[in-house]
């Protein structure tokens, strides 16, 4: 019984720890898992976990992947997890002066090619989402399904909240002529300024999207339900959720049903 007991302990206490390792796992920041991949002239930062069909995550404005450590534990499970800092973010980096999301969806097109990965399914937030969409119009052949939650078309107030927009447009004009001499200074503004002028993409150019779509908001969203619709009503495989008592980052207040749907989404 004895023994019984301590074997029973033992069991226990490395699950303990082996959860823990899970839950303390530096995504973002892993070198057991991190490689710089030399992409159109810059050097992306990506992370891989998991085995399986593979599966690009894209991160939003100013953050980094880490801002999926919610959702990698589960779908690292079932598919080749591929996480990456875009172009200007976190780790990868962009010596330029500007910034587009049609240079970022084409650094993920040559990515997967130099990962020897002809198709991909993808999850995108925020900025993600746009990049998500573009990757899928400019290199249909790359994207097997996608989910995009949060995304926006154009910059204005009718695609954001007019909260948002107005803090944007006052931040703007507060900083538009101040002198930026650091190179984290400027790459901070490019940043704010891809934002601030960009997306601009016609509704009608999102029938370029061939494969199934799963268009998300969360119905207090920083980007309108209307304008999440609208994107949805122009994508021929479409399928719309929107996400009850949350608010832009779903994937994170909502994990649970966020992961299981989406994955439910891949495999239907």
């Amino acid at each position: 019984m004895k023994k019984l007991i301590v074997l029973l302990l033992l069991i226990h206490t490395s699950a303990i720890i082996s959860f823990g390792q899970q839950k303390s796992v530096p995504y973002g920041d892993n070198p057991a898992a991190g490689k710089y991949y030399n992409i159109r002239g810059i050097k992306l930062y990506c992370e891989v976990y998991g085995e399986g069909k593979p599966l690009l995550m894209i991160h939003g404005n100013g953050s980094s992947m880490s801002a999926f450590s919610k959702n990698v534990p589960f779908f690292s499970k079932k598919y080749k997890v591929i996480l990456v800092d875009s172009r200007a973010h976190g780790k990868s980096t962009d010596p330029s002066d500007s910034l587009s999301f049609e240079q970022m969806a084409d650094d993920f097109s040559t990515l997967l090619d130099t990962m020897h990965i002809a198709k991909t399914y993808v999850i995108g937030w925020s900025d993600g989402g746009i990049n998500a969409l573009l990757l899928a119009m400019r290199h249909p052949d790359k994207v097997i399904k996608l989910a995009s939650t949060g995304a926006n078309l154009w910059p204005d107030s009718t695609a954001l909240i007019p909260s948002l927009w107005a803090d944007m447009q006052k931040e703007y004009h507060a900083k538009k002529d101040l002198a930026r001499t650091s190179a984290k200074e400027k790459n901070d503004w490019k940043i704010f300024m891809l934002d601030y002028d960009q997306p601009n993409i016609a509704p009608s150019s999102l029938y370029a999207i061939k494969c199934p779509s799963l268009i998300i908001c969360g119905d207090h969203d920083l980007i309108p339900v209307e304008h999440t619709l609208t994107i949805y009503q122009h994508i021929a495989k479409a399928w719309l959720w929107v996400v009850p008592n949350s608010g832009h980052p779903t994937l994170i207040e909502h994990t649970d049903d966020f992961n299981n749907k989406v994955d439910e989404f891949f495999n239907q």
